[in-house]
């Protein structure tokens, strides 16, 4: 693994450790997990940081656009979509890194899980923050088959 890689490797552990502290400070926030390329651990320099968090109030959160700019100053909302249940912020960070945030219900993670829930989770994920459990039952679920 290249310096480069390396030093992008330690900024996203940074980030996520900022995500827990900031998911362990609100009371809505129910559960985070980290997916996608970083998550299976085979991210590169081009990989974008694709992160989960369930929360009854997602769609405050969508709508409140400085919420993750506060928590990355110097970060910038660079796209919003609607994924089925799943509401989609991406953000630009100043060094070039994407994160892309996806805010859903906690019924997300209900079993059984739906089909797109279980290609996301199953595809590769590591639970940030889940103080209720819902990640882990959702993990559980997807080895059971």
């Amino acid at each position: 693994m290249s310096a480069r890689l390396k030093g992008r490797y330690r900024q996203v552990e940074r980030l996520l450790a900022d995500v827990v502290a900031w998911a362990r400070d609100r009371g809505d926030v129910e559960a985070v997990a980290l997916v996608g390329s970083y998550a299976r651990g085979r991210a590169g320099m081009a990989s974008d940081v694709d992160l989960t968090v369930l929360t009854p109030a997602f769609a405050e959160l969508a709508a409140d656009g400085e919420w993750f700019e506060r928590l990355r100053p110097g970060s910038r909302l660079i796209r919003s979509a609607a994924w089925g249940p799943l509401l989609e912020r991406r953000y630009r960070l100043r060094s070039g890194l994407q994160v892309e945030v996806g805010l859903v219900s906690s019924s997300w993670a209900q079993l059984p899980l739906d089909p797109g829930t279980r290609r996301v989770l199953g595809d590769g994920h590591r639970v940030l923050h889940d103080p209720r459990g819902l990640l882990a039952r959702a993990g559980e679920a997807l080895t059971a088959g």
